[in-house]
Order: structure tokens, then sequence, then C-alpha cells
């Protein structure tokens, strides 16, 4: 990925940070947005430029599309071109069904669906030959093995037809879309030692949950020149939770 130039939403932690690491590892310099902690973003720019790399953090919300939109053309003016665009950014949301707001709705939609819609779009404007366009889902998108994450599963769902869609518009330009779910990851948003830990394992084939290497390593491979021949599909990486 050597002078390839690549965006990752919601990189400052987590899965987020680990592929922004992991891109700028394999040569890419890296983009990354952050929503909240201008700290904990610079520190992940620290990371890529002791990769090699160079790095800059922009703040955006993922739910303001405006604040995408300028993300990608900040990488653009500062970098001179978009190559890979990882729309990672999320948000946990569960609780009873009768319970979920419309509020809540519009809100999980925006930071999931309409985010990672809004992301592509504008990169695809940049994008030329050997780009890749790559969102991170869930394995809840093919199951939900307990009650409570209706609106969730439903938000990452889209993101199937999202990238099937995306394979066919862009395939003729050369640029790849794909879709890597991961299944349970020891993030802060779900730790492996939190209270629900045990119960999640017991759903994986492997019995153990996944760490956020694992992600960045098939979103690596998915934007590196092992990736060309592969589009609109999906890659679940979750210790068999679906098998």
């Amino acid at each position: 990925m050597t002078r390839k130039v690549a965006l990752v939403t919601g990189g400052s932690r987590g899965i987020g940070a680990a592929i922004a690491v992991r891109l700028a590892a394999e040569g890419a310099d890296v983009v990354i947005t952050y929503a909240r902690s201008a700290e904990r973003a610079a520190a992940v720019v620290k990371e890529i430029e002791a990769a090699g790399a160079r790095g800059l953090a922009v703040a955006a919300e993922a739910a303001d599309a405006g604040m995408l939109v300028a993300a990608v053309e900040r990488t653009v003016a500062e970098f001179g071109r978009i190559d890979i665009v990882v729309g990672n950014a999320g948000i946990a949301s569960f609780g009873p069904l009768e319970e979920v707001t419309l509020a809540e709705v519009d809100r999980v939609l925006a930071i999931h669906s309409r985010a990672s819609f809004v992301l592509a779009q504008a990169a695809a404007r940049h994008m030329g030959e050997g780009g890749r366009i790559i969102c991170v889902g869930s394995s809840l998108a093919e199951r939900v093995p307990y009650p409570g994450w209706t609106l969730y599963a439903m938000s990452k769902s889209a993101l199937v037809g999202l990238t099937k869609g995306l394979a066919r518009d862009l395939g003729p330009r050369g640029i790849t879309a794909n879709l890597v779910q991961p299944g349970s990851t020891d993030t802060e948003m779900n730790p492996a030692d939190g209270p629900g830990a045990e119960e999640e394992r017991r759903f994986t084939a492997l019995g153990r949950y996944g760490d956020p290497a694992d992600i960045a390593a098939t979103v690596a491979h998915l934007a590196g020149e092992g990736g060309r021949n592969i589009t609109g599909t999906t890659v679940t990486v979750d210790a068999g939770t679906t098998a």
C-alpha cells in the first residue's frame, strides 16, 4: 500500500485504531476521524507515524453528513488523493423493543447506515482505479442470538445492501466495495471481561472473543493487492458465532 492514502472513521480507539495502525504498517498514509477525544486521536496518529507513515486526525461526528464530506475533502487536500475508505464509526444501542424511541432509531441509522453511504459517495468522487471502500458492520446482521438488539441489527444489515450496490456502481471504475462483520471483539464497547462476556463466548464456535487486530488484518487484506478481485461480499470475523 505504499503511497496509498486511507481514511478511517472512528479511528481513535478500538477496532478503528487497530485498522489505522495496520494500514500504516502496510505502507499507507492514514487519516482518522474522531468524535470526542482529540488526545486519544493524537496518540493513534503517533502510532501511525511510528510505523513510518503520515497521519492526520480530523474531528467529525458520524451522524453529521457535512462533517464526513469535509473529512474526505480534507484528506484529498492534505494528501492529494484518497485510495482507501474504511467506514468504522459506530455506537452500541440495545434495549427492549417497546422502549426504543424514534429519535434513537434516527440516531443509530444515521451513524451506522447513512454515514456509510455518505462516506462512500463522497470518496467515490475522488477515487480512481484500485480504490477500496470497506464498511465495518456486525455479525448481528446475520444472527441475533438474544433479544434487545433489533435496531442495532437492522442498522448493520443495511450495510449488506450498500456493499452490493457499491460493487455494481463502482466496479466498472475498478473500485471494490466490501463489508467486514466482526463478532464479539475485545473493545471498550464490549470488553472481554465485561458482565456479559461469558455468555457471548458460549455463542462462538471457538469459545473466545476476537481481538481488534483480527479485524484489522481482514481489512488490510481487502484494502491491499490481495483484495483486488474481491467485491460486493461480506467477510464475517466472529469466531464462528454465525456458524
